[in-house]
C-alpha cells in the first residue's frame, strides 16, 4: 500500500478500534485480516493480551477451498465460530480492521454468525 491508500486504511483501522474500545468491556474481539491469497481470523482477549482461538485458510481444519475467495472466507468464518463455541465463547465484538465491510470480510462475518457467534 502506498500514499493515500495507506493513509485511508490506517484511518479506518484506528476509527474501528476506537469504536470497539468503548463497547469491549466483557467480550473478546474477533479480529480479521486478509491478504490476496489467504484470510485469517482470531478471537483476542485484550484484557489479558491472549489469543483465545484462531483460524485461517492455512489451518489444518480448513476445507482447502482457497483463502482468496468467498468460499474460503466462509469456511474460515465457520471454523473460527466452531473453535470459539468449543471454548465457551459465544459473544464477540467484530473487528474488521481497516478493511471495508464487503466481499470476503462480510462473507466471513456472515458465516461466523450463521455458525453461532453473536456480534
Amino acid at each position: 500500500m502506498q500514499g493515500a491508500v495507506l493513509e485511508r486504511y490506517q484511518y479506518r483501522k484506528e476509527r474501528t478500534r476506537r469504536k470497539i474500545r468503548d463497547i469491549q468491556t466483557t467480550r473478546p474481539r474477533l479480529s480479521v485480516s486478509r491478504t490476496l491469497k489467504h484470510i485469517y481470523a482470531q478471537i483476542i482477549d485484550d484484557g489479558n493480551s491472549r489469543t483465545l482461538a484462531a483460524a485461517s485458510s492455512l489451518s489444518a481444519g480448513f476445507g482447502g477451498k482457497g483463502g482468496g475467495n468467498l468460499k474460503g472466507a466462509e469456511s474460515v468464518g465457520a471454523l473460527i465460530a466452531q473453535k470459539a463455541l468449543a471454548k465457551g465463547i459465544k459473544d464477540v465484538v467484530f473487528d474488521r480492521g481497516g478493511y471495508l465491510y464487503h466481499g470476503r470480510i462480510k462473507a466471513l462475518a456472515d458465516a461466523a454468525r450463521k455458525a453461532g457467534l453473536n456480534f
